[in-house]
């Protein structure tokens, strides 16, 4: 996994897994605490994505929410949006308006 930050928007590629989720932890959380609204996870180039790592940036959307705050996923592949949809995090995870997950 490879991350930027830009302003409110982590921006990720290459593969999102257990491997990396302490990372990407830090990351999530350090924006959410500096942060005053919407925090951005841009996946648009992610490669590969697990259900471990869908389900931390859900739990931080829930720490986000305690502050009046929002942790929001932008872009993402076909298959990532299939794993939202599957779990039912979406209803947890929100996602960037105007881009919605295709049907299963």
């Amino acid at each position: 996994m490879e991350q930027t930050i830009n302003g409110s928007t982590l921006e990720l590629s290459g593969s999102l897994d257990v491997r990396c989720i302490a990372e990407l932890r830090t990351a999530v959380y350090r924006l959410v605490d500096e942060g005053d609204g919407v925090v951005y996870v841009d996946v648009t180039r992610v490669e590969s994505v697990d259900m471990t790592t869908l389900k931390m940036l859900a739990v931080a959307n829930r720490v986000a929410e305690r502050t009046g705050q929002q942790v929001v996923l932008r872009g993402g592949s076909p298959g990532l949006r299939r794993l939202l949809h599957l779990s039912h995090l979406r209803s947890m995870l929100p996602v960037e308006p105007g881009w919605q997950p295709t049907n299963a």
